[in-house]
């Protein structure tokens, strides 16, 4: 009987220990979520935030519209005894287009609304990429020939007055580039809920920035009609100098830059972001001259330029409004030439989010 007994005993605890045992396990197996794969894991650093600074987007898609106004500014000069500056800009123009965006990304077109000739038209297309952590912008732009005379120095004593404003259809530029940089306090700055509304900034803070980019500027310059102005408008006869003789130029432009941005939150919804940066860049020019040296001439030089950014937005998180703007500013300085370019955009645009993402349905 005894025997017995003992036997049931040890029967029993072993059964409950197993079924223990399988519980155990199927309760492991239920609470231990599947592991994440590299590039899961990787993009959630990317995007990672401290929600107590950063609201994060509760919506997929965006759409708006946006008006710019675009200024571009060409200052060439020559070197030497006989220095001669001559400054070109566009007329005012206006450019108004639709933008689409999902999550991060954002597609926009824009067109000259006052000017439909085909010929002289100016086009632009940028795609913008904004996560925490990092950010890319890539741009495309053609100018047409609709350029003025600015400002013209040809030397002492030489009234220039009557050049200035003049239109001048012998100058056309392209640009097309790129910038990619690093925010180093992601967490807690939002740089896109300036510049892209995709999050929305609730503590001011700011952030140390870091990128690289790369810019293509052509420049077509007609100088046998800049010397045909001169002629038919200046009361003595000067000679344009040689260092501005070409018919065209193409910058080369490779940067590394360093920055400081900051986000204002001033009041509920309300933020003011200004952002500046300076950078080290490696241009390379090529270009065609009109004296005796018919190879033209290349050359490669350090230089400084600067890149600064502003803007002031409202933003619910489901409806926005606001202004941004964007100058650019590239040197190139050489014992022969020079050329300064600035140029920029000032967006006033307007817009809605729309497509909840999962987990904001029931926030709307």
């Amino acid at each position: 009987m005894r025997r017995i007994l003992t036997i049931f005993l040890l029967t029993t605890t072993l059964g409950l220990y197993a079924a223990h045992r399988q519980e155990s396990d199927t309760i492991r197996t239920i609470e231990e979520p599947k592991e994440e794969g590299w590039f899961k894991k990787t993009w959630h650093k990317f995007t990672e935030i401290d929600t107590n600074y950063v609201e994060p987007q509760h919506y997929n898609w965006a759409l708006m519209l946006q008006g710019t106004y675009n200024y571009d500014i060409y200052r060439l000069s020559s070197k030497g005894d006989n220095k001669q500056t001559v400054t070109f800009a566009p007329a005012p123009t206006f450019k108004f287009g639709p933008y689409f965006g999902w999550r991060w990304i954002f597609f926009g077109y824009t067109i000259d609304i006052n000017n439909f000739n085909v010929s002289k038209i100016k086009q632009e297309f940028d795609i913008s990429f904004y996560a925490a952590q990092v950010g890319v912008d890539l741009y495309y732009r053609r100018t047409g020939s609709d350029y003025r005379i600015r400002n013209v120095d040809l030397g002492k004593d030489i009234d220039t007055h009557v050049l200035e404003d003049i239109s001048f259809d012998g100058l056309s530029v392209g640009i097309t580039g790129f910038n990619a940089y690093y925010i180093f306090n992601h967490k807690r700055f939002s740089y896109p809920a300036a510049f892209n509304q995709s999050t929305m900034q609730k503590i001011s803070c700011g952030s140390w920035m870091a990128g690289l980019g790369y810019m293509r500027n052509s420049l077509e310059f007609d100088y046998n009609r800049m010397q045909t102005l001169m002629s038919q408008h200046l009361k003595q006869p000067v000679q344009l100098d040689s260092g501005l003789m070409f018919n065209s130029v193409k910058y080369y432009n490779l940067n590394a830059s360093v920055g400081y941005a900051y986000n204002w939150v001033f009041a509920r919804n309300c933020l003011f972001c200004s952002s500046l940066s300076l950078a080290l860049a490696y241009k390379k020019t090529r270009g065609e001259t009109a004296d005796e040296d018919k190879t033209g001439f290349d050359f490669g030089n350090f230089n400084i330029d600067g890149i600064g950014r502003f803007g002031v937005v409202w933003n619910n998180n489901k409806w926005y409004a606001g202004a941004s703007a964007i100058v650019r500013a590239y040197n190139y300085h050489k014992s022969r030439f020079a050329a300064n370019n600035i140029f920029g955009s000032l967006n006033i645009y307007a817009g809605f989010n729309f497509g909840p993402r999962k987990g904001y349905k029931k926030k709307r």
